[in-house]
């Protein structure tokens, strides 16, 4: 496991940033001050430094100074509020790897953790065991399958589909973890010794989306300061996992395609192209046929993408998961905040079966960890959950076509249940609600008020 030195004043940021690195298999030591900084690493051998600019003794300038006198090949990224070229620029010639900015993107910045360990082998010329992160198993805390039939028949297909060189593409709603399939997908791989790379792709910008998956050359655009190397390089004999495909401009849609058909890339602003070696995950939990209809995403780029596709099921579409869930959750909450396992009490037990879970696993997990926090005994009772769980709605698939052969009623009632899955795919986003069921939001409102529904 590689580890990291964590440098930065604010302790809300400095727990954030560790909790996030050890989430993603990295050792983390954090300080606050460069005094402590430079104590540390003589304490310790690190693999990286991320350091802030501003501390309350040396800068983060000065810290570099320090580090590189001492140990010439340990990679260093500084981080700031100030967005100064001039800052920047002073950074890499005293040494850094690499200058970011916060706020940091979590994708862009796992990127960059990657690529200043494996740099770091290769100055020293030797061959490392692996120059990526840790890819959890089904074996370790963070995943757990679980066993209903959609659970079971999901898990068969990875196994089926993982040591092939197909490029897969995951279906699912928000917080259902496609992001731990596609991990499984690639440790069950010939390719788990290279590294596992995710993006997310709804969280770049349409004008550094191309530098990010491809990379730059110095000088191709303002503010390129340096040559960048891309996800898709980063990726090498590894895997690339595309979250939020449907995101991406067309432009870059076009980029893909290239990439994907003739296995080579060009960085924004080069001439000559470079060969790359990586499989293509990609995810969505919106519907990409919908866009293709719409022009909004390319038809080539679809069936490219979708040699083999898999559907990770929502929460409430597997019920019968939830108490394995839940316990592994509770297993994981009190270890991460170092308290007693406390159990549901069984108010709690069925406030959680009678709800839709919107936000799936993801959402599940927040709450337990929000309830094992607040819980001071044995037993999480229904005050300690959130009001709009307290007092959900039942769960959209209660719904149910009633027995009358009224074709008006029937019609009624199967509108009203598409709107609230509608609803709860989109975690009650009334405007990316209307964009699944293809109505505007005027229609949208007056079905709910005609409905009735609770939103």
């Amino acid at each position: 496991m590689f580890k990291i030195l964590v440098v930065d004043d604010d302790p809300s940021f400095n727990k954030m940033l560790t909790v996030f690195l050890n989430r993603n298999q990295f050792e983390v030591i954090s300080v606050h001050s460069s005094k402590s900084a430079l104590e540390a690493l003589k304490k310790n051998i690190f693999d990286l430094v991320l350091t802030d600019f501003k501390l309350p003794d040396l800068n983060g300038l000065r810290l570099i100074e320090r580090i590189k006198a001492e140990s010439s090949r340990l990679p260093v990224i500084l981080m700031t509020n100030y967005k100064d070229i001039r800052t920047a620029v002073k950074s890499i010639q005293l040494g850094a790897y690499e200058f970011v900015t916060k706020p940091l993107n979590p994708s862009e910045l796992l990127i960059l953790v990657n690529k200043a360990i494996a740099s770091r082998g290769k100055e020293a010329g030797v061959s490392s065991t692996s120059t990526s992160k840790a890819v959890p198993s089904a074996s370790t805390p963070d995943y757990i399958i679980g066993q209903s039939p959609e659970a079971q028949e999901l898990w068969q297909h990875i196994g089926r589909v993982a040591p092939t060189k197909m490029n897969v593409l995951i279906l699912g709603e928000s917080g259902t973890g496609k992001e731990y399939a596609a991990r499984m997908l690639h440790e069950k791989s010939s390719r788990k010794q290279g590294p596992f790379i995710a993006i997310d792709c709804g969280a770049l910008s349409k004008e550094l989306a191309a530098s990010e998956l491809f990379g730059h050359v110095k000088g191709a655009f303002t503010g390129a300061l340096y040559n960048k190397t891309g996800a898709f390089e980063s990726a090498g004999a590894g895997t690339l996992f595309l979250d939020e495909i449907g995101n991406l401009t067309y432009e870059v849609q076009v980029q893909l395609l290239r990439a994907l058909q003739e296995r080579k890339i060009r960085r924004i602003g080069s001439d000559h192209d470079i060969s790359v070696d990586v499989r293509i995950i990609a995810a969505t939990n919106e519907g990409l046929k919908k866009a293709i209809n719409q022009d909004s995403f390319r038809l080539d780029l679809y069936h490219r993408l979708n040699e083999f596709s898999l559907h990770v099921p929502a929460l409430r579409r597997i019920t019968e998961d939830l108490p394995t869930f839940i316990d592994h959750f509770l297993e994981l909450s009190s270890r991460e905040l170092d308290k007693a396992a406390p159990t549901l009490s069984e108010e709690v037990l069925e406030i959680f079966n009678d709800y839709s879970w919107p936000g799936n696993l993801r959402e599940l997990r927040n709450i337990i960890r929000r309830s094992v926090l607040l819980c001071d005994g044995p037993l999480i009772t229904p005050e300690l959950l959130p009001d709009d769980i307290r007092y959900a709605q039942n769960k959209p698939d209660s719904v149910k076509t009633p027995d009358s052969q009224d074709l008006k009623t029937v019609r009624n009632s199967i509108e009203k249940e598409t709107i609230l899955d509608a609803l709860a795919q989109t975690r009650y986003n009334k405007s990316k609600a209307a964009a699944v069921l293809n109505i505007d939001r005027k229609t949208l409102y007056n079905k709910i008020r005609q409905y009735g529904i609770e939103a």
